[in-house]
Formats: C-alpha cells, structure tokens, sequence
C-alpha cells in the first residue's frame, strides 16, 4: 500500500526514510522535491538515487485534493472547492493583497462546535482532515497559483500577474476548528515552518480557535503560531449562546490559557475576532465590556462584517454601528482593525465557508425538524 508524503513532517519523514532502508538525508531532499517545487513525479527527481527512485514509485505517492470547483472574485479573491472523498468537499480560499498572498486552510469537513453565526457549523460535521489533506491545500493552491502566474505572463510578454503570487501567509481559519484536529494540525503546521518544505515565519502562519483551552496550552508548548481567538461576545452569557463552547471553557479561563499562550507565541498579542451582529452584540456596552476584557490580556480586536447566508437569522450590523463601536475601543486606547470583507461576492468571506458536507452528526435534520415546528407554530398564530 502506497504512503501519501504530504502526510509527514520531518520526524515522521526520518521514520519513513528508515523503513525505506535509506539515510536521512534523503528525508530532506525528499521534502524539498515536494514542497518546495511542487514535484509529484518521481521520476523527475533526478537527484535522488535511481534505486530509491524506484522504491518511492512502488510504496509511495503525492497526492494533494483534487479540485471540483473554482470561483474567482471581482476582487482578486479565489475559492476552490477540494474533493476529500466520498462526497465530501472542503472549501480554501486564497486572498492576493499587495504585500502578500493569503491562503486561508480547512482542518475538517464541517464543523462539530456549532456556532450560531457561521455557515460551515450549519452544515454538519463529517470528520477530520488528514495531515496530507490540510497540507495538501497549501501545496495545491502554490502549484495553481504558479501555473496561472506563468500562464498570463506568457499572455503579457514576460510580466506576471500581481494578483497570483505563492502563499506567504496561511491561516487556519477555513472550515472546522483547528484544535479539535490536533495532531494532523500540528504536523501540517510544522511543515509550513520548515525549512525544507515552505519556510513561512510563526508570524506569517495564524491559528483560529473558537477556545479550546486544553489544546491551546498543547500547541504554545508543541508549535506556537500567532493566535487568533474566535471572541465574538464580550460576556459569558452572550457567548453562551453564540459560541456554545463557552459554557465549557468560560471567557475568564479562556483569557487565562492566551495569557499562558503568549509566553511562547511569536506575537506579544492575540487577536479576538469579533464579529458584529445587528441588534446582537453590537452595542456600545458590549465595545465597553471588550476594554474590561482588553485590562486581563495583551490583545488587538479585528471587527468583522457579519457575512449573510441563507437562514442565518442575523443581519449585519451597519456601518455606522460598527464604526461606533470600533470608536469605543479605540478611544479606550486599543488597537482595532475593521476586516475588509473579501470574496462575499462568492460565498469566500469570513463565516461563509460551507463546502459539501455528508454530516454525521444528524445535525442538519434536526434543525430541519425545529424549522418545520417553528414554521407549523407561525400558522396557527396566524
């Protein structure tokens, strides 16, 4: 049976380089071959000896997601729908801006945290993503990009597009929660910062979590990367209700594992993603309930545009309000960012990640059950 190489970092690489009765080193030129060009042929790396060609071509494979669709922005932005098989597909999204590119990385098909306000919880939850499928969206999305790169500057004379340079940011920020995929997270992670597969700095990689207090103590000792922590709520009964794992790892020991985070992070902050829904927690007391917050934890706030899907029953909040609110927190003497909605155009923006889903959770049948009680209950009032 054939091993997929995206699915090892280079402890796991130096295991497979023994069972393959060959030194390490090869580990590492093996890795180059892969990550670095892109290279799935091994035929073509000529300088890996013959025979160890021959036992790769026998015992292994590179084999990246393929892609069942493709939609392109008006603003540059690319989203790819990836088949993981058996009806299953997960959504990556590649942001160009001018001083970088952004690919933003699924961890699993679906979501098992239910958040009220995200489209990818709505969908159900299938299972987790394999280290060669997390990592297979970088290496897939390197290869498409240098292609449509090489291709329109051909078409241009020589000059390549600015809109479809390589990665140099990944966020983990896709579909599923991170941390709840720990360790196939944590192997993709360690390829992205080595040296001989992509490189990128802890700065440049950024981790979402919605607060799993017990992984996020696990990766600031296994792989600190810049955190990004899914807020959303500035008190415990909010984020009851929107954020439901809040009624197991409540805000105070919430704020309490970032403040041990930030003993090991690569950024002296984390950032809490906010995001503004209309009439819900957009409020003045809520920005001045954030500053209480802000007094317990090195932090910068990002606000984000609440991104309508279908039956979400919530609005995004207004220009005005968010702005309002932003004002609060700023003159409170804190750094916040307004997030430019990118992609919403073709479902790419933040919270709108839904991919295809075989959920196994039941949970789209039972919210299917509640909306037709709700619907029967609004004809009798009628």
């Amino acid at each position: 049976m054939s091993v997929n190489l995206l699915d090892y970092d280079a402890e796991g690489m130096l295991a497979l380089m023994a069972q393959f009765g060959e030194k390490p080193f090869r580990g590492k030129q093996l890795m180059k071959w892969v990550h670095q060009r892109g290279e799935s042929d091994f035929a073509a790396m000529t300088d890996i000896a013959k025979s160890f060609r021959e036992k790769l071509q026998a015992g292994a494979m590179v084999t990246a997601p393929a892609m069942l669709a493709e939609q392109v922005a008006s603003d540059g932005t690319h989203k790819w729908l990836l088949d993981v098989g058996v009806g299953n597909g997960v959504e990556t999204v590649f942001i160009p801006e001018d001083d970088r590119g952004t690919l933003c990385v699924s961890s699993q098909v679906g979501c098992a945290l239910e958040c009220t306000f995200c489209s990818t919880a709505r969908q159900g939850f299938n299972r987790n993503l394999s280290t060669a499928e997390i990592i297979g969206q970088l290496w897939w999305a390197n290869q498409r990009l240098s292609h449509e790169a090489a291709r329109i500057g051909s078409a241009q004379g020589g000059v390549q597009n600015a809109d479809a340079r390589i990665v140099s940011n990944v966020v983990m920020m896709g579909m599923g929660e991170p941390l709840a995929n720990y360790e196939n997270v944590v192997r993709a992670l360690r390829l992205m910062l080595d040296d001989n597969a992509y490189g990128l700095s802890r700065r440049r990689v950024t981790l979402s979590t919605s607060g799993l207090v017990p992984a996020m103590d696990r990766l600031r000792d296994d792989c600190p990367v810049a955190l990004a922590v899914s807020l959303h709520a500035s008190n415990d009964r909010l984020r009851d209700e929107i954020v439901p794992i809040n009624k197991k790892y409540p805000i105070k020991e919430l704020l309490a594992a970032c403040n041990r985070y930030l003993d090991k992070a690569p950024r002296d902050f984390v950032t809490f993603e906010y995001i503004m829904l209309e009439g819900i927690n957009d409020q003045p007391e809520h920005a001045r309930e954030l500053l209480e917050i802000a007094k317990q934890v090195s932090c910068k706030f990002n606000l984000i545009p609440f991104n309508p899907f279908p039956n979400s029953g919530y609005n995004r909040s207004s220009r005005d309000a968010i702005l309002r609110f932003r004002d609060v927190l700023a003159e409170g003497g804190q750094v916040v960012t307004v997030r430019k909605t990118r992609g919403d155009d073709i479902d790419a923006a933040c919270g709108q990640l839904a991919g295809q889903v075989k959920d196994r959770t039941r949970r789209t049948a039972r919210q299917s059950q509640i909306q037709t009680v709700h619907f029967h209950r609004g004809e009798a009032e009628d």
